[in-house]
């Protein structure tokens, strides 16, 4: 992959090695999917805690999603516009609020407010994906990607085994703190010691509000009605009108962008087959690594007398979920090196092959009684993530001008956010259909479990056959400078 040299940085400006780089922007990445699976270890504490109902808490898992959603692509564009480093440092402030409106909270309200807030900072990974290519030198791009991809997974495996053993051990509201303390020293670092990229002179001035509004509302009426079309019913006339609704504003999202000079996403640029196939791709593997994230801790901490389940608490199922995502960390350099070898192409296709082959190899273990083979169907499975998720920003950095970059992988971050909403959607309903009674209650029957890794086990491959089919540039002539890319959007608008 061809990548220029990075930015200079500015007399004064601050300077470091670039792995204290990477580490620091990896370190941000774990802080940020820390917030992702903070809640887990209160969601059965969450309506005494706030004398609410099970419905109204499970906004403080939906409000960050939803707040995700809308922001990453916006703080893309923003990056490319007046800098990565800047919108970073920007997007931990809402991160850092919001840690502190939760820690504060006495009611489900303020709670949900500063969890929307957190949602609002997790452009944090795109980003600092984005700001590698213009501060790490190329030749150490390809590792950076890895690495700095692989924190997600990282900051989610901890999350739970850290947030269990807090909430067990000390109040709730440490979790917050301690997140709030985390995201300021973030900040710090990335103040004293990143440099500052040069936001791209080629990227128009004036920001589209209007863009910004429709894609955020079209994304909340599509992720509210996959989200919360279980609890309200699939079909029901709530679901039913916010799908016919995102089916509306989407379409007119697009002839928006497409008559836009200066468009919040580039539906040109988005829509060349490398980039569009990376993100179908993104949407594939983002699903595939979801589902096992549902069904192994339930399998862990389910009854052994229901015959398949572990009877694990909170902590120790954390503790059995954690070496995956480690797993994730020590794979990618693995997955940088085959990138460097075969492309990053191949390496994607072979980590959807791992993904697959992990959900197959659980579909015999299930009810094995032994928590150590869902161990090994996470390890075989993070490890195809850590290979997937460090190949696609490569493939969509390749594809664009720098002056997209950051708006790119934030809109490549959306699809992969979007392909672990369905999975959750999808393999709610499957193990809600599945059950069987224990005790008088309906619990996920083992039969369901192995249709929802199979499921897994399908996607995976279907990503693997769209990675496959991806057409890489082959050519090392660098990309076209962007002017061309919006000359017909300007063309268009005149006509």
């Amino acid at each position: 992959m061809e990548s220029p040299p990075p930015a200079t940085a500015s007399p004064g400006a601050p300077t470091a090695h670039p792995g204290s780089i990477v580490g620091i922007l990896a370190f941000a990445g774990i802080v940020a999917a820390l917030t992702q699976t903070l809640v887990v270890p209160l969601i059965a504490q969450l309506p005494t805690l706030f004398d609410t109902s099970a419905s109204n808490a499970s906004w403080v898992i939906t409000a960050t999603l939803l707040a995700a959603a809308v922001s990453t692509p916006v703080a893309g564009r923003l990056g490319d516009m007046y800098g990565k480093r800047r919108m970073l440092l920007v997007s931990l402030v809402p991160l850092i609020l919001g840690s502190v409106v939760c820690a504060l909270s006495s009611s489900v309200i303020p709670m949900i407010a500063g969890r929307g807030l957190q949602g609002l900072g997790m452009g944090v990974v795109p980003l600092g994906i984005s700001l590698l290519r213009d501060v790490v030198p190329a030749e150490k791009l390809g590792p950076s990607i890895a690495i700095m991809s692989a924190s997600m997974g990282v900051g989610g495996a901890l999350g739970l085994p850290f947030a269990a053993a807090i909430a067990e051990n000390t109040s709730w509201r440490v979790l917050f703190w301690v997140v709030a303390a985390l995201a300021l020293a973030v900040g710090a670092l990335i103040l004293a010691l990143v440099p500052a990229d040069r936001p791209a002179t080629t990227v128009a001035g004036r920001f589209d509000l209007p863009g910004a509004i429709g894609l955020g509302a079209a994304l909340i009426t599509l992720l509210l009605a996959v989200s919360k079309g279980a609890d309200w019913g699939w079909a029901s006339a709530t679901t039913l009108t916010l799908f016919a609704t995102a089916l509306v504003l989407l379409p007119a999202w697009g002839w928006w962008e497409l008559r836009r000079r200066d468009p919040l996403v580039d539906l040109r640029v988005t829509a060349r087959p490398q980039v569009l196939m990376t993100n179908t791709a993104s949407v594939l593997v983002g699903f595939a690594m979801y589902a096992q994230s549902l069904v192994v801790p339930q399998l862990l901490q389910l009854p052994e007398a229901t015959g398949y389940g572990l009877g694990r608490s909170m902590l120790a199922m954390g503790l059995w979920m954690a070496p995956a995502g480690l797993m994730m960390m020590a794979m990618s350099p693995v997955g940088a090196k085959l990138s460097a070898a075969k492309g990053p192409k191949v390496t994607l296709a072979v980590g959807s092959l791992l993904i697959a082959a992990g959900y197959g190899l659980s579909v015999p273990l299930i009810g094995s009684g032994s928590p150590w083979s869902l161990l090994l169907v996470t390890l075989v499975c993070n490890s195809g993530v850590g290979f997937a998720y460090g190949a696609m920003p490569a493939l969509i950095m390749s594809a664009v001008p720098q002056s997209e970059t950051a708006s790119a992988n934030s809109f490549n971050a959306l699809m992969r956010s979007i392909g672990t909403s369905f999975a959750a959607a999808v393999i709610g309903v499957v193990l809600a259909r599945m059950t069987t009674d224990f005790g008088g209650f309906p619990l996920p029957s083992e039969n369901g479990f192995r249709v929802a890794m199979l499921i897994g086990c399908g996607v995976g491959l279907a990503a693997a056959v769209v990675a496959a089919l991806i057409p890489v540039r082959t050519t090392k002539a660098p990309l076209d400078p962007p002017a061309p890319t919006t000359a017909p959007t300007r063309a268009h608008q005149e006509a």
